[in-house]
Parts: C-alpha cells; structure tokens; sequence
C-alpha cells in the first residue's frame, strides 16, 4: 500500500494526523541527516501497528511532501 505524507520537522510533538488529502505526520526532530525521515517511519510504524522494517520512503528524502509504502499492516 502507497500512501502520501506531508511532514512538520521541528513540532512541539510527535503525532500523526489523517486529513481530507492524506496523513500529516509532525516530528520533533529537525530535518538534518535523516533525523526527521526516521522519526516519520517510526511514527507510521506505530500508527499502523507493524515494524519500522515495513515502511519504505520511496519518494521525497528532502521534500515534506513523501511516498511511503507499507508492506504489512496488522488488522
């Protein structure tokens, strides 16, 4: 499964909420190094309940608008 991300380095906290044009996921770490792209997976990891091993950022490394894919999702 392919989904759309648009992420907010540098937030207050780290969540993920689901609007009207997909997921938008804030993190707290800045987006230096891939600090930020791993803070997203992990916070997708645990919004769809499965391993950090599962999410692949397929687009976008220095965009906030990014492609992941989902291999497996637990129902």
């Amino acid at each position: 499964m392919k989904i759309t991300v648009e992420v907010r380095a540098n937030a207050k906290e780290t969540k993920v909420e689901q609007t009207a044009k997909g997921l938008k996921v804030y993190v707290r770490q800045q987006p230096l190094e891939g600090r930020a792209n791993d803070a997203v997976t992990k916070a997708l990891a645990e919004f769809f309940k499965t391993k950090a091993y599962n999410i692949i950022l397929l687009r976008g490394v220095k965009s906030k608008q990014k492609v992941f894919e989902i291999r497996y999702v637990k129902e």
